[in-house]
């Protein structure tokens, strides 16, 4: 089953945690996988428009370049809200972890910290 490699994982705050973890990773997941088939087809359509070098196709090139643009600006919104409710649940599902190898009393050294990129 799908979510089978997910059970267990926040064992610390029961099977609802991981229920709703689960059901927000498929519902992330689903919503990535329609936009990502949606960018294909832009790309498809795109390609044709090009090779056609029709005024007329080229122009519309613009409008549907801008819409794919987007649509990876959202698969990007919605990994980060994706990692961002790991990170909580994890976190959520830790406090009740005796080891504390994660975690410190100012949050340094948390797990799902947002990285910087060079540039």
């Amino acid at each position: 089953m799908e979510g089978d490699s997910f059970s267990g994982m926040a064992n610390g705050g029961g099977g609802q945690v991981d229920g709703k973890l689960i059901q927000t990773f498929h519902k992330s997941f689903v919503q990535v996988q329609s936009i990502l088939d949606q960018n294909r087809l832009l790309i498809n359509e795109i390609n044709q428009n090009h090779e056609s070098r029709a005024p007329d196709n080229l122009t519309r090139n613009v409008g549907l370049i801008r819409e794919l643009n987007n649509n990876i600006r959202r698969v990007v919104g919605l990994y980060a809200d994706l990692s961002a409710s790991f990170a909580r649940t994890m976190d959520a599902s830790s406090e009740g972890d005796s080891s504390g190898t994660l975690r410190s009393s100012d949050g340094a050294g948390r797990a799902g910290q947002k990285r910087v990129r060079p540039g």
